[in-house]
Parts: structure tokens; C-alpha cells; sequence
């Protein structure tokens, strides 16, 4: 055991795997009914999809240990595009395979102006045949696998006999390979949560999703009618996600924050930057930028006080710019928004 704790003490680097999607982000005036119209103001094209984004970002943010990429592009203009921009931040791409015939998935991202709320159509594309066959672990000296989204890689969702779906089998590999393991789920309004996730869960260590995805999984209802965060709730949610079998901790964020249960039952608490509404070009990639700096702290070793202060001015970057990673910055810079932009108060006084 501790041989292969030492062992794992050298593993340096992220290896994502996933959805690698191009974004092509259309700024509107207003969300129209059917039949009527909406003005496009704007556009704007950038990365897509959880291992894209969280690469990005992390090279964006100054990371110094190894990145690499793991999916499917189709053999097109937009995969030609995906594959220059990791070499362009100096992400290995030795497992960001070209698809013989699926076109490079991508998704319309419309952006209304006045708050920044999205609304996404999606074409799955080489995406969805992506199985991560092809990623051979025990010759990785990685230290973190990424893997996002789950419910958005139809075939890593589908069944396996033995572990409850392919993407659960492809985590125990990486796991059993001496890797930590992480996962992201798409916001999918379905069913599906309870069919999909939770054999993932049994070999996952450190589950990173919104509030929105912790309320799917696990059935708690994180928000009131009037929208407002249930504190009490959100921790019962981390709690029961735990119980499914993440092995080292749960970190949920949302608009407000970002909050974080360990396995051994510590609780750790960070609210998001207080932006002028004026700041905020779009919340698209929000999300993953947490997830980034969130990892990026994991990888090395900070508190995860840290972590979560990271993930949060990670996600006040990304915010800045319609696009999922256009307003990433260095670590430093992210950082520094916290003295410009002060947290919000906290949610509940003892905090």
C-alpha cells in the first residue's frame, strides 16, 4: 500500500475526456415565443463540452502540469479547429481521435443580452460513439481523469453488464490504473439522473456538478418558488451523493457559490464575486471554469478552502465573456477579482 501511495505521489497532470464540442454563441434581444422573432445582435464561436472547456481553462490559468484531450472530432473545418487550439494551449491529443464519418459536434448558444441566460441546441455528433477504448491508463503517469458530460456521450451512457454503463467501466479502469477520478453531468431536464449516474458515482473521487444536477440525482429540491438556495438541503444532497459511493468528496456550485462535503464529513463553504451586472457577457462555460479551478487546487494539494476560492473566481473570469473559456485568465489574475469584486454575504450567518 504505501508503494503504491508513493507511486501515486509522482502522477502529475490532467487527462479529460469527453464531449469536445464547438460553441457557436448568438448574442439575442429577447427569448421569442413561437412564430415570432428575436434579433441576433452578435456572434461569437469558442470550445465547448466539459474536458475542452476544463483544458482550456487550466492552461489558460497558467497550469504547469501536463494537459491532455480524450474524444472523437469528425474529420471537418470544426475538428481541424478543436485539434489546433489544444496544440495552440499545448494539450496532448494523442487520444482526441478523428471520427471515420461522424461530423464534429457543436451547439447554438443563444445568449439573451439583458441577463445572460442560455439556451443550447445541440448536435451530438462524433461525440456520441466516443468509448474511451483507446486511452490506455497504466502507460499514464496522469494524476487526475476528467470526464464529462455524462448523459451527453450516448455511447459511454449506455449499459455495461458488469459495471452498470461504459462510463462507469472506463473510471474503475482509470481508477485501477492509479488515477483520481472526476466527473461532470450535463443539465439535462430527464429522467435519466438515477439510470445513468450512479454507477459512475462507485468509482468516481471527487463528483463536480451544479445544484441543478445534485437535485436530479439525488431528488432534493435545492430551490424554493422563489428561487432561493436551501442551504439545509444542499448539504443532504452532498450527503446522499457520498452515500452512492464517491470516494473522496462532493462539490456542488451555483450562482451564489460553491459548497464541499468530504467523505469524513467536513464542510467547506465559498459565495461567488458580487459582479456588476454590466461585467456579466454570458454564463455559458461558468460551470467548467469552476470545475477548473476547482481541479486545479486538487492537482496541487491546496486546502480545499482554496479550491473553492479558486473555482469561484475562476467562474467571475469565464462570466466576462459570451464564449466558455474567451475570459479566462491566469490563476493570479482570477484571484485578483476578489479584491475588485468582494464575495457576496454569506447565505447563512454562522458562515
Amino acid at each position: 500500500m504505501a508503494a503504491k501511495k508513493k507511486a501515486a505521489g509522482k502522477r502529475q497532470g490532467v487527462i479529460a475526456g469527453g464531449n469536445f464540442i464547438i460553441d457557436q454563441v448568438k448574442m439575442i434581444d429577447v427569448w421569442p415565443q413561437r412564430h415570432t422573432l428575436a434579433n441576433i445582435s452578435s456572434q461569437s464561436e469558442g470550445s465547448g463540452g466539459a474536458p475542452y472547456n476544463v483544458l482550456l481553462d487550466l492552461a489558460k490559468m497558467g497550469a504547469k502540469f501536463p494537459l491532455a484531450a480524450a474524444g472523437s472530432v469528425g474529420k471537418d473545418k470544426l475538428g481541424e479547429q478543436i485539434l489546433a487550439d489544444c496544440k495552440a494551449h499545448k494539450v496532448d491529443t494523442k487520444f482526441l481521435k478523428p471520427h471515420k464519418s461522424a461530423p464534429t459536434s457543436y451547439t447554438d448558444v443563444m445568449t439573451e443580452e439583458a441577463a445572460g441566460d442560455r439556451t443550447f441546441f445541440h448536435m451530438r455528433g462524433a461525440n456520441a460513439s466516443w468509448t474511451g477504448s483507446d486511452i490506455d491508463f497504466k502507460k499514464s503517469n496522469y494524476k487526475i481523469f476528467h470526464l464529462g458530460y455524462l448523459l451527453l456521450l450516448d455511447a459511454m451512457d449506455a449499459p455495461d453488464a458488469k459495471h452498470g454503463t461504459k462510463a462507469a467501466a472506463l473510471l474503475k479502469k482509470a481508477r485501477d490504473a492509479g488515477l483520481k477520478t472526476s466527473i461532470d453531468c450535463v443539465s439535462e431536464d430527464s429522467d435519466r439522473f438515477n439510470e445513468i449516474v450512479p454507477p459512475a458515482l462507485e468509482h468516481t473521487d471527487y463528483c463536480v456538478i451544479n445544484e441543478f444536477e445534485a437535485g436530479k440525482i439525488t431528488g432534493y429540491k435545492l430551490r424554493d418558488e422563489k428561487g432561493n438556495l436551501d442551504t439545509v438541503f444542499l448539504r443532504h444532497a452532498a450527503g446522499a451523493i457520498l452515500q452512492k459511493g464517491v470516494q473522496e468528496l462532493v462539490a456542488i456550485h451555483f450562482p451564489e457559490g460553491g459548497f464541499c462535503r468530504t467523505r469524513d464529513g467536513r464542510d467547506h463553504w465559498q459565495m461567488s464575486l458580487k459582479l456588476p451586472q454590466k461585467y456579466i457577457q454570458g454564463t455559458a462555460g461558468a460551470g467548467d471554469a469552476f470545475c477548473a479551478g476547482f481541479l486545479y487546487g486538487i492537482h496541487q494539494d491546496q486546502d480545499l478552502q482554496d479550491c473553492l476560492l479558486n473555482g469561484v473566481c475562476a467562474a467571475a473570469a469565464s462570466l466576462s465573456d459570451s464564449t466558455c473559456t474567451g475570459g479566462m485568465k491566469s490563476l493570479t489574475a482570477c484571484l485578483a477579482l476578489k479584491k475588485k469584486y468582494r464575495p457576496r454575504p454569506p447565505l447563512e450567518p454562522e458562515w
